[in-house]
């Protein structure tokens, strides 16, 4: 018997997230498993987890066949863990959602059936039609959009939330990229973006819903800074002055700590 294809493969980054991972992958299965049946795969990759994020991955793969769970011991960041989900996923179309399922499965799915139209789908929680609960706090919002706009800038990315956790790409568009991507933290979103336009491919943003779930670690003066900087060293890294990035790397950007993803 021929071994069934694989439609859809949808992969989980997850670090430390043995609280909300659960829920996530319960709801997902039991959504994706009545429209895939056998033809969709869930990957999650434990990255550099000090908890039992990886044991309560198992502990539901035992119960969903779908699912496969990958234990990365080094802290590859949030963008390495994707390049190994990516990398081992069998899905004719590509995805990944945060584990906290801030997204619900249904508006992941309206990312996917958007794909007929467009060779990557990106969720924006910045679209008018979007429906975000609760609103987030006003300096979340503005940091936000600050970011976006520092993005179109340097990048001529023409979309309004280039780091919502919600995506989904055509195989091929992936396989044409990979040898481009390396950035595993902060900017791994904005690279993966630039490098499809970058190669031609169409990318269409639509609204979404998004749920704020507790238990969040973000810092956001934290997060605002070393977004910041991560991105204007991406930049350079494009740029005929890619000399600076040494000297750069050596300055700021031991505050960053970005690493290259081998």
């Amino acid at each position: 018997m021929a071994p069934q294809t694989i439609e859809l493969s949808i992969v989980i980054p997850a670090h430390n997230e043995e609280n909300r991972l659960v829920p996530t992958l319960e709801t997902y299965c039991g959504y994706f498993g009545k429209l895939y049946a056998d033809t969709y795969e869930i990957i999650v990759v434990a990255n550099a987890c000090v908890d039992r994020t990886a044991g309560v991955a198992r502990d539901v793969a035992a119960r969903f066949r779908e699912i496969r769970v990958i234990e990365e011991p080094r802290p590859v960041g949030k963008g390495g863990a994707l390049l190994i989900g990516f990398d081992v996923a069998r899905g004719a179309a590509i995805g990944f959602v945060d584990a906290d399922g801030s997204t619900p499965p249904d508006a992941f799915h309206h990312l996917i059936r958007h794909l007929n139209g467009a060779d990557i789908v990106i969720a924006s929680r910045w679209h008018s039609k979007s429906t975000v609960e609760p609103r987030q706090p006003w300096k979340r919002r503005v940091a936000s959009r600050v970011f976006n706009v520092l993005v179109r800038l340097l990048f001529g990315l023409q979309v309004s939330d280039t780091q919502c956790g919600a995506k989904v790409f055509k195989r091929q568009a992936y396989a044409t990229v990979r040898s481009f991507l390396g950035l595993t933290r902060w900017a791994f979103d904005v690279d993966l973006l630039y490098q499809f336009r970058r190669h031609g491919f169409r990318i269409l943003e639509i609204p979404t819903v998004w749920r704020d779930v507790a238990g969040s670690k973000l810092n956001l003066k934290r997060a605002a800074i070393e977004m910041s900087l991560a991105i204007t060293r991406l930049r350079l890294l494009y740029s005929p002055f890619r000399f600076v990035v040494e000297i750069y790397d050596h300055t700021l950007g031991k505050i960053v700590k970005l690493e290259r993803f081998l």
